[in-house]
This record gives C-alpha cells, structure tokens and sequence, in this order.
C-alpha cells in the first residue's frame, strides 16, 4: 500500500481555482498555506481528517460525522483530500448559494450516494452530531432526541410519503420552513 506523505500532489493551477470558487487570489493563496502546513504531502487521509476536526470538538466523539463530512467533500471519492476537494467544498459551504449550500448538505445526508435519503440515513447524520456536540449540551439531551428530531424533518420532507427524500423534496421544504432553514444555519456552524 502507497503511503499519502510519500506522494507529491500538486494541486490545480491557482487560475482553475480561482474560476471554480468564489475565493480570491489572496485567500486560495492563503488557504493552501494552512492546508500544507498541516498537510505537506498535499493530501488528507480519513483518519488525519479525523484527528483534525475532533480538535474543534473535544467535548464529544466527533469521529463519525467527520467520516460523513470527509466523504462529502471527497469529490471524487478516491479515500483522500486534496486542496482542490477542500477549498470547492468550503467555497460552497462559505460563499454558494442557497440551493448550492443545500445540494451540498443533501449529498452528506445521502450517505450511500443513491440520490434519495432515507430516515436511516438522517438518523445516523443526526446521532453523529448529537454525539460530536458531547452530552455537554444546555439543556441536556435525552438519548431519544436524535430520533425525536429526525422524525420531525422526516415528515415535513418526505412530501409524497414514499419513505424517501428526494432533492427536489429537499429543497423545497428546507426553502420554504423557517425551522429547518435556521436550524440548519446551526449545522452550518458545526462545518
């Protein structure tokens, strides 16, 4: 097996990233100084990842939402991070629009990529998260709340009953539901 820290990937011209995010020069030219500092191979394996983001957390267990994060923003799904997957990502997490944003959490809601989310699905996001936030939380949460909460958004998306979301009924109910459009402006914190 290759070693990540043995291999040099060189990341796209700065001309291709600054066409495909909505960064500028400064800030890619910045953004890639941290990220090699952190990462000198040019590239981020899951665990790395994971190690990194649970710094954000250390209340709680934040391991397997990363793992759904990393998959997220690994595009191409080869089991590493390069500049490019981080900073198109974070460009759409930062400065996307609304539906560009809800794309983006769609696909880490639909964890086997098959274009619909299940309740399966939201309920392993959800414990994920209730898990990283660390059972620190004021009030403090029942063990039920994950699913508490996964069957409340559940039944105001799934419009058509059939047991699954589709992005269409995604987006639609985020964009017009006061509740999931600011409670989801929490889980963009989180990011």
């Amino acid at each position: 097996e290759l070693e990540l820290s043995a291999v040099r990937h060189q990341p796209e011209g700065l001309e291709r990233l600054l066409a495909r995010t909505k960064f500028t020069k400064k800030e890619l030219q910045s953004l890639y100084r941290g990220f090699k500092s952190e990462c000198p191979s040019g590239l981020v394996d899951e665990e790395t990842f994971k190690l990194i983001y649970s710094q954000f957390f250390p209340q709680g267990d934040a391991s397997t939402y990363a793992h759904f994060l990393f998959d997220a923003f690994d595009a191409d799904h080869n089991g590493a991070l390069c500049f490019q997957d981080f900073v198109i990502g974070l460009s759409v997490l930062l400065r996307g629009t609304v539906h560009q944003k809800l794309k983006w959490a769609f696909n880490l809601y639909d964890i086997n990529k098959d274009g619909y989310i299940t309740k399966e699905e939201m309920l392993e996001i959800m414990k994920s998260i209730y898990d990283m936030m660390g059972r620190c939380t004021h009030p403090t949460l029942q063990d039920s709340a994950p699913a508490e909460h996964v069957e409340l958004f559940f039944q105001k998306m799934d419009r058509n009953g059939d047991g699954v979301v589709t992005f269409e009924e995604f987006l639609e109910t985020c964009q017009k539901d006061e509740d999931i459009m600011s409670s989801m402006q929490i889980f963009e914190n989180v990011i």
